[in-house]
């Protein structure tokens, strides 16, 4: 069966909101919303699909799109992989130009709309920010608190706790702290013992590359309100990933790192033949910054989580 490939736009307003369209009823799963696009032609590139499509069905012209996140889907009658890009300018007002319902919903809303299941991977995407900090080691709590609320004052909405060593009954307290800091402002990714996964249900979990092996073949360990993040380094942790039903992952090391000088790099294009297959957001990790967010995005994956280049410094 030949896999239908189809342009889609994750389209955000000024203020962030986001455009999603309602499905005629005489279409494959009719009835259910979706972002718009449509079907890429024979010698047509993504780019010109998704402009098409949106003057087509929106009457917008795109001005300013970026890649988001590839996701190949079986359906029981047909097999699509949907190229998603971020649609972030247009010019026009949208307007459902063939009839179709839509609506402007914020990114947390848009659990709350029924979609095609091969558009759960989008949602995610939608929702999740370019950067993703990850805590340094070697900080005790009143330094990482602080550094956590300077950093949210930056801008940082996704933060992975990580504090190795430290004792679990301080770690708790941390979280709990740190909890209240991101409340309302940003996602805070929990990472360490696997008795603390249900102590917590405002904050999500990162599975270290163990876990995950220990996770093979089970249930996933949160309910699907709850985020849930591994670390991955290969074909078989990615795989491993997507089938234990995690949210998104990190991937590492794309370049040398001081942190882990014995482990080899994938470099850019090892990364992305990694992606290629991989149907979940993933942060690309390993010596990047700020400046790697455009290749990171080009090899497809969701940004770059990093410590050293998010990480505010206490005393600027």
């Amino acid at each position: 069966m030949k896999r239908i490939h189809v342009a889609a736009a994750v389209i955000r307003s000024a203020d962030g909101r986001i455009l999603i369209a309602r499905r005629p009823l005489d279409k494959h799963q009719g009835g259910l919303w979706e972002f718009p696009g449509g079907k890429v032609e024979a010698g047509e590139s993504v780019q010109a699909a998704l402009a098409r499509e949106l003057l087509e069905e929106l009457g917008i012209e795109v001005t300013r799109a970026q890649p988001l996140i590839q996701v190949r889907h079986d359906y029981p009658d047909k097999q699509v992989l949907l190229d998603v890009w971020q649609v972030l300018a247009f010019r026009g007002e949208a307007h459902g130009a063939e009839g179709q319902p839509l609506a402007w919903v914020t990114a947390s809303e848009l659990d709350g709309f029924e979609f095609p299941a091969a558009n759960r991977p989008i949602i995610s995407a939608a929702q999740l920010p370019d950067r993703y900090l990850i805590t340094p080691e070697g900080l005790d709590t009143p330094q990482l608190l602080c550094g956590i609320e300077r950093a949210l004052a930056r801008g940082v909405r996704l933060v992975q706790l990580r504090a190795p060593g430290m004792p679990l009954t301080a770690y708790r307290t941390l979280t709990a702290d740190a909890l209240a800091l991101a409340a309302g402002q940003a996602q805070l990714m929990l990472k360490g013992p696997a008795e603390l996964l249900g102590e917590f249900p405002d904050a999500g979990w990162h599975l270290t590359a163990r876990q995950l092996r220990e996770y093979a073949g089970k249930a996933r360990p949160l309910p699907p309100e709850r985020w849930l993040a591994a670390s991955c380094h290969d074909a078989e942790e990615l795989a491993l990933a997507d089938g234990l039903g995690v949210d998104f992952v990190t991937l590492s090391p794309v370049q040398a790192t001081s942190s882990h000088p014995e482990a080899s790099p994938l470099g850019w294009s090892q990364a992305s033949e990694l992606l290629l297959g991989f149907n979940q957001p993933a942060y690309l990790l390993g010596g990047l910054g700020e400046d790697d967010l455009s290749p990171a995005l080009r090899a497809g994956g969701q940004g770059v989580a990093a410590v050293r280049a998010f990480w505010p410094p206490l005393n600027p």
